[in-house]
């Protein structure tokens, strides 16, 4: 359940907090009618209840184009007699809660305690820690009458607690509800049970007698039927529990607290339940837990393992329970032995149809007999409640292997990291877990990490207590393994070619049907999760890399990846045009959720020099990686893929997958290493042409052409994408050159011809390329252009993207002057960044210290911006402006002290040395170090020389240092006279100029690039 937009603990949308209470009562008013949406005039009533506007319907156009602009287009829509959010009850915390209520009601009605545990606890997550303060409007409202659905969820999830008997965790709450509620019986019987199990019968018996008291002396009454059956419960003496073949815990139970209260509010619900998954889990381990703290007077464990045969299992039963067969049927005379017990039969996967059958002729003799069984396949019994057994988290993976290992080898160096990684290739298999920290004997915990993946060889030589199939990680899955038919195996052998899983489509692509993953679902050989509109099978990584090894020792690897590579070919070529299509995100998604399987095809295809397979795989790949804007993962496709299809020539009937996936290649070689875009280039121009009427094929044309003339011819063509692609490779090649005011005329003219041609996406990228190149004066627009960008990213769940262009708005508005603005997107992208590359170096230091900057803080922002050059100085990454960070945080930083008159602060930075290494620097990384030493020197020459190159353009204190220094020159003759002098220099001439300007007898070096966060909104690329 994601929830799009919250109003109960604040105010935002898709995590972006609203500001302005007008817009949140607005939304408040809309959420409280989701279906049909309120009326014009009620809506105005609400949000202007002591004085109407003179225009009203006016001004509630305007506030709903204001909440439109601020949420997206498309959040709030027009009705016949109002307006309705285009949510559904799932999308809006308010509406959300009132569905988690009636599932935890409904679910407890019938019993299922868990569900309705989940629900209750689902439904309070989305208020919110603490209560938003109490208001009189609209949104004050709503959440007032929210907060009897609060109390509702609260009630539900105490009673959950008690009826699956976590008693400590539910006596607090049931204390608190009842004194909130004290004639509320149905609580207090909980509350009853719940002491006598924390505190004593004792304490429950005077609480009851308090009550009775009470009742009686206020009312006249007596307690009622339910709460008087629970006084007789505590006052019966409670019998004790015979136990049978429960072996005691070796050590600790570790991370099944919730799969232990599960399990034995099944088994009290449930005639029969069943603890299923793969093994290695364990499951024997939990059936003992819950049969050790079952509340029957009697409880049998009766392990099956050793039963050979279906046949066998009622007399291995008899004898465990020590069972004479009278002369009539067997069963009757189990059946009476055992009366009222629990049975946990354990290890019943190979033995099923026995299992079954006995458990079936058991429970239908007896009301009162609970079977619990242990299995790798459920018994598929109309009795019958399955826990389908989880691995463990990877917390409790962690902490397994640090107890385990510390029990081996005390003195153990056990770094969290590298246990970490260890515990992310053993699938939360406690198992696996145990067998790997054993090693811990005579490895450490890196060697360990290093020989996972022979994780097969490794992971032996478990406990001596421990039984057999349990001794190595291949003995437990090789159990499993022997109890499938032929058939089954084949397809787990076929099908574990699929590192991301895969779709039941695929699997019938391989030969086998649905009646064969329903029995490796029900051999937990398979997962199953739910996506959308389709179901996906999943193995456990380690089951899939048994698989994979058995299908090499069967000779059938070849032909499994023949068949895996015509489906990569089938998938790719169905869906990759649908990439620029309108139904973009559609296709995104789909393609996304194949995005392991299709690069694994993809190296496999490359390895074979299949270039069929190659184009078709690059082509859907290369499209959904450049949607989502992930130049990582583009750069590769420059390499081997672009030498494989260098040496393809298409058939007919693949020409156009062709066409898209040598067009990716040659725009990602233009955008990442131009210096080997001319492969690709020719490699595209042997296609034959098309009409420019798509993405691809506009891309196509354009580079078909021969110099920047025929591009500029084909910019002033009325096909609007063919004139939208043209106009965007002119910005980029003046961009290159050094011409940001072209590059930025050209950018806005992609923008203006495109017009609604192409899809979202297209134009976001349109938009994100104007926002890039606006000028510091012109914030407001960028801030629009990123605003577009951000959204379509948003709803594509490209996050890494998504966290780009929210750094983009924090500089915009910090240019712009909007302090707070600017702070709030800045805790945004501290929330929202996935993989804090732009925090690794600084970068949001340096944001911090020009924030400190523009509230006064002088001394705190110059203090940060010297943290930031010494943080930066780990990086060797190259910004858009050619510098590496380093480099630019140093030239930032200079200016900042100009800016402050307190450059003796930076005294140790030499701008004249930043350039080193760079062979071949770009105007602006120019105009930044002759700025910075502009600064230091106070040198009029240098200021006129850095304005020439196009001055710094960076953050706002490096605006205000090179305007401080300016203002000293700008009266004297030197500086007149350099303007002239430099006045007549030519683009191509100034960056040789500048360089002997600034290390004429240097050696430069070239420098590597990309990754780290540049530091002007101009380098953001979406």
């Amino acid at each position: 359940m994601t929830v799009q937009l919250v109003l109960l603990a604040r105010v935002a949308h898709r995590g972006v907090d609203v500001v302005g209470p007008r817009v949140q009562r607005l939304l408040a008013l809309l959420a409280g009618e989701l279906r049909a949406g309120p009326s014009s005039d009620r809506l105005i009533d609400e949000l202007w209840p002591d004085e109407r506007p003179e225009h009203p319907t006016k001004a509630l156009q305007a506030l709903v184009f204001r909440a439109r602009a601020a949420l997206g287009p498309d959040l709030i829509v027009s009705t016949p007699r109002g307006y309705r959010l285009a949510l559904t009850e799932e999308d809006v915390d308010a509406s959300a809660v009132l569905l988690r209520a009636s599932e935890a009601t409904a679910a407890a009605r019938r019993g299922a305690h868990p569900a309705a545990l989940e629900a209750a606890e689902a439904g309070l997550a989305l208020f919110g820690p603490g209560t938003p303060p109490a208001a009189t409007d609209p949104l004050g409202e709503l959440r007032a009458h929210r907060a009897v659905t609060r109390a509702v969820l609260t009630r539900a999830r105490a009673l959950a607690l008690a009826r699956l008997e976590r008693w400590a965790d539910a006596i607090g709450p049931l204390t608190e509800l009842a004194a909130e509620a004290p004639r509320d019986e149905e609580l207090l019987a909980q509350l009853l049970r719940a002491e006598a199990a924390t505190q004593g019968p004792a304490a429950a018996l005077a609480r009851y007698d308090t009550y009775r008291r009470a009742l009686r002396d206020e009312l006249g009454a007596d307690p009622g039927p339910e709460l008087q059956a629970t006084h007789a419960e505590l006052l019966r003496p409670k019998a004790r529990t015979e136990h049978h073949g429960i072996p005691f815990d070796p050590n600790p139970l570790l991370g099944r607290d919730g799969d232990l209260a599960a399990v034995a509010a099944l088994v009290r619900t449930s005639r029969v339940t069943s603890i299923i998954g793969i093994g290695g889990l364990g499951k024997t381990r939990l059936a003992q837990a819950v049969a050790r703290a079952s509340d029957r007077t009697t409880v049998h464990f009766v392990p099956l393992a050793g039963v050979v045969t279906d046949d066998d299992v009622l007399g291995e039963v008899m004898t465990a329970l020590g069972v004479v067969a009278g002369p009539g049927d067997a069963v009757d005379s189990l059946t009476e032995a055992l009366g009222p017990a629990l049975l946990v039969l354990d290890n019943c996967e190979h033995v099923i149809r026995g299992a079954a059958e006995l458990v079936h002729r058991l429970v239908a003799r007896s009301r009162q007999l609970r079977v619990l069984t242990t299995s790798r396949t459920p018994l598929g019994l109309s009795s019958e409640a399955v826990h389908l057994l989880p691995e463990l988290s990877p917390e409790n993976s962690e902490e397994l292997f640090r107890q385990r290992a510390r029990a081996v080898r005390p003195g153990a160096d056990l770094p969290d990291d590298i246990v970490r990684e260890v515990c992310g290739h053993l699938d939360g298999l406690p198992l696996a877990v145990e067998l790997a920290a054993a090693r811990i004997r005579a490895l450490s915990v890196r060697d360990i990490a290093d020989r996972l993946n022979k994780r097969f060889t490794l992971l032996r030589g478990g406990s001596r207590d421990a039984p057999e199939r349990h001794r190595t990680l291949s003995a437990v899955i090789d159990w499993s393994w022997h109890l499938l038919t032929p058939s089954s195996q084949a397809a787990m052998r076929a099908l574990s070619v699929f590192p991301g899983g895969f779709t039941g489509a695929a699997a019938e692509s391989f030969g086998f049907e649905s009646d064969t993953l329903e029995h490796l679902v029900d051999q937990s050989l398979l997962t199953v999760v739910e996506t959308g509109s389709e179901l996906r099978f999943r193995m456990l990584e380690t089951v899939r890399e048994f698989s994979a090894l058995r299908r090499a020792e069967s000779g059938e690897a070849e032909a499994v990846d023949d068949r895996f590579l015509s489906w990569a070919r089938d998938v790719s070529v169905a869906n990759h045009e649908g990439l620029f299509g309108p139904d973009f995100i559609t296709t995104v998604r789909r393609i996304r959720a194949e995005q392991d399987n299709l690069a694994l095809a993809l190296r496999i295809a490359v390895e074979r020099s299949d270039g069929p397979s190659v184009a078709a795989t690059v082509a859907a790949l290369g499209g959904l990686w450049m949607v989502e804007s992930n130049l990582g993962k583009l750069l590769p496709l420059v390499d081997e893929p672009a030498w494989a299809l260098s040496h393809y020539r298409p058939e007919p009937g693949s020409v156009e997958v062709a066409r898209a996936a040598m067009v990716l290649i040659a725009i990602s070689a233009g955008l990442l290493q131009p210096e080997r875009a001319g492969r690709s280039i020719v490699t595209a121009r042997r296609l034959p042409p098309t009409a420019p009427t798509t993405l691809i094929s506009a891309a196509d044309t354009v580079l078909r052409c021969d110099g920047p003339d025929e591009v500029r011819a084909l910019a002033e063509r009325p096909e609007p994408m063919l004139a939208a692609v043209a106009n965007s490779v002119l910005s980029y090649t003046a961009e290159g050159a050094g011409d940001r005011v072209a590059a930025l005329a050209a950018a806005e003219r992609a923008l203006h011809v495109l017009g609604d041609a192409g899809n979202r996406w297209i134009r976001a990228a349109a938009h994100s390329r104007v926002g890039e190149l606006l000028d510091i004066d012109r914030t407001e627009e960028a801030r629009m252009h990123f605003g577009v960008v951000l959204e379509v990213f948003n709803e594509l769940g490209a996050w890494a993207t998504a966290t780009r262009i929210r750094w983009a708005l924090v500089f915009a508005n910090l240019c712009a002057g909007r302090i707070d603005e600017a702070e709030q997107w800045l805790a945004e992208c501290m929330r929202h960044d996935p993989d804090e590359r732009t925090t690794m170096y600084g970068f949001d230091l340096a944001l911090r210290a020009e924030l400190a900057l523009q509230r006064g803080d002088a001394e705190t922002g110059l203090t940060m911006w010297r943290s930031v050059v010494d943080i930066a100085k780990v990086s060797d990454d190259a910004t858009s402006s050619g510098l590496s960070w380093a480099a630019e945080a140093q030239a930032a930083a200079v200016l900042a002290h100009a800016g402050a008159d307190r450059l003796d602060l930076v005294a140790a930075i030499d701008p004249a040395t930043l350039l080193a290494g760079n062979p071949a620097p770009t105007l602006s990384a120019c105009a930044a170090v002759l700025s910075a030493l502009a600064a230091v020197r106070a040198d009029a020459e240098l200021v006129a020389l850095a304005e020439r190159c196009g001055a710094v353009g960076g953050f706002p204190s490096s605006v205000s240092g090179i305007a401080r220094v300016r203002d000293r020159v700008a009266d004297t003759d030197a500086y007149r006279a350099a303007v002239e002098k430099y006045a007549t220099l030519t683009r191509d001439e100034l960056p040789t100029v500048a360089q002997d300007v600034l290390a004429a007898d240097a050696a430069l070096s070239g420098r590597g690039s990309s990754g780290t966060p540049p530091a002007t909104i101009r380098s953001r690329r979406a």
